[in-house]
């Protein structure tokens, strides 16, 4: 099956925090917390997904109540954020387990050697442009976006344009 024909089964985003939703830089303040970036472009994609009914999930190896709150605020269901994740592989067989979710309907993007194991239970695994060699070459999709420079967006709303789901702005009325 060629990878616009899975599009159309796709109702399930599984998604990495740190170089996905981000562009995998921190910076340190004095105190140690660790400050991240988000693109309000990925932001606004998430959104429309969950309004839409498509399930996100979240796993990372971070933990962050900064992360957390944003993505709640985005729609997420704070159960479906998973945090300080080490076995991502793990913890994915689970999830697909105990969430009843179909690996053949399901994207999982990620961009480091922890994605690796998650990647390859899913049907369409997909990364950012600037993920590791290892990540892209088990990629069924490499965006043509960086890491919180918009590649979540990007298959969101690849999926949602296949199956009809995505918002058109009409010029006229807008």
């Amino acid at each position: 099956m060629s990878f616009l024909e899975k599009l159309h089964d796709i109702s399930c985003f599984i998604f990495d925090v740190d170089g996905v939703l981000t562009d995998g830089s921190v910076h340190v303040q004095e105190d140690g917390s660790l400050l991240r970036t988000m693109n309000i472009k990925d932001g606004y994609a998430i959104r429309h997904a969950v309004d839409k009914g498509y399930a996100i999930f979240i796993i990372t190896g971070g933990k962050s109540t900064g992360v957390q709150s944003r993505l709640v605020n985005l729609g997420i269901p704070k159960e479906n954020i998973f945090m300080a994740v080490q076995e991502k592989g793990k913890l994915m067989s689970e999830l697909l387990k105990s969430k009843k979710i179909d690996p053949e309907k399901a994207v999982y993007m990620g961009d480091d050697i922890p994605d690796y194991a998650p990647m390859r239970l899913v049907n369409l695994p997909c990364c950012p442009k600037d993920a590791v060699p290892e990540v892209k070459a088990v990629s069924q999709y490499v965006s043509a976006f960086e890491g919180g420079k918009g590649c979540v967006r990007d298959i969101l709303e690849k999926v949602m344009r296949v199956q009809g789901n995505w918002n058109e702005v009409d010029p006229v009325n807008f």
